[in-house]
C-alpha cells in the first residue's frame, strides 16, 4: 500500500512538471508572438516612410539636416532588424523623435499641409504608430508573463531545467519619449 502512495505522489509530480512545462512553452509562444507583431508594425514603419520622405522632399527641400535625420534614423533602424527589444527600442526610439520632428517642421509649409498624398501618409503613419504601440504593449504582457513564470515558484526548477529565459522587455530609451507633451491654447 506504501508503494502506492510513494508512486501516485510520484505521478502527481511529473503530471504536475508536465504541466509547468507546457505552460513555460505556452508564454514562450506568446512572447514570440508578441515580437513578431512589433516587428510586423515596425517593417510597415519604415517600409511608408520613403514615400513619406518624397512627399516632403519637394515642399520643404532647404530642410535638408531634417530630413537627412529621418533618413539616418530609417537606415539605422532597418539594420538593426534582427537585433534584441533593448536594440531595436533604442533605433526605433530615434527614429520615432525624426519622424516627429519631420511631422513639426512639415507643419510650417501650408502648402504641404494641405497636400492631400501628404495628410494620407501622415495619417497612415499615425495608425502605423498606434499599431507599433498596441503591439509594444501585448509584447510587454506577454514578456511579464513569461518572466513571472521562469521566475516563480516552484516552476523556477522546471524553467531552469530546460533552459526557458527571462524575456526583455520593448522600451523607449529616451526619457523625451515619454514625457507628456505640453499643449497651449
Amino acid at each position: 500500500m506504501f508503494g502506492w502512495i510513494v508512486l501516485g505522489i510520484i505521478a502527481a509530480i511529473v503530471v504536475y512538471a508536465i504541466v509547468l512545462y507546457n505552460s513555460l512553452v505556452k508564454n514562450r509562444q506568446l512572447t514570440e508572438e508578441g515580437w513578431s507583431g512589433i516587428d510586423v508594425q515596425l517593417k510597415r514603419r519604415t517600409d511608408l516612410i520613403p514615400n513619406l520622405m518624397e512627399t516632403v522632399k519637394g515642399y520643404m527641400s532647404h530642410e535638408r539636416e531634417t530630413l537627412e535625420a529621418v533618413t539616418n534614423a530609417r537606415a539605422a533602424a532597418t539594420s538593426v532588424a534582427g537585433g534584441t527589444p533593448e536594440q531595436r527600442a533604442a533605433a526605433e526610439g530615434q527614429l520615432s523623435s525624426a519622424l516627429g520632428r519631420l511631422i513639426a517642421t512639415a507643419e510650417a509649409y501650408p502648402d504641404l499641409k494641405a497636400n492631400t498624398t501628404f495628410l494620407e501618409f501622415q495619417g497612415a503613419l499615425q495608425t502605423v504608430e498606434d499599431e507599433i504601440q498596441l503591439a509594444r504593449r501585448y509584447y510587454n504582457g506577454a514578456a511579464r508573463n513569461l518572466n513571472i513564470a521562469v521566475e516563480s515558484f516552484p516552476s523556477v526548477f522546471v524553467a531552469n531545467s530546460f533552459g526557458f529565459k527571462k524575456a526583455e522587455y520593448f522600451e523607449l530609451e529616451n526619457a523625451a519619449d515619454r514625457a507628456v507633451p505640453t499643449v497651449k491654447f
